[in-house]
């Protein structure tokens, strides 16, 4: 008999928790850019750049497939 790979169920949060973490950041990264001057700037920067590097590096990095189909 032979048995199959099952992944480790997941909980919701385990899930939805890096999601969410992004969510967040580019909200606060948007009402910041849009109330505040200043230190304001720099910190909607910084907090709209996280999202867009990480996408980035999970794209980019080796043994990703990017999106293509293989």
């Amino acid at each position: 008999m032979t048995t199959l790979f099952r992944p480790q169920r997941q909980t919701l949060w385990q899930i939805f928790a890096i999601p969410t973490v992004l969510g967040v950041l580019s909200i606060v990264g948007l009402i910041s850019a849009l109330v505040g001057d200043g230190i304001w700037d720099g910190l909607s920067w910084l907090l709209l750049a996280i999202p867009v590097l990480l996408c980035a590096y999970a794209w980019l990095r080796p043994g990703a497939s990017g999106g293509r189909i293989r």
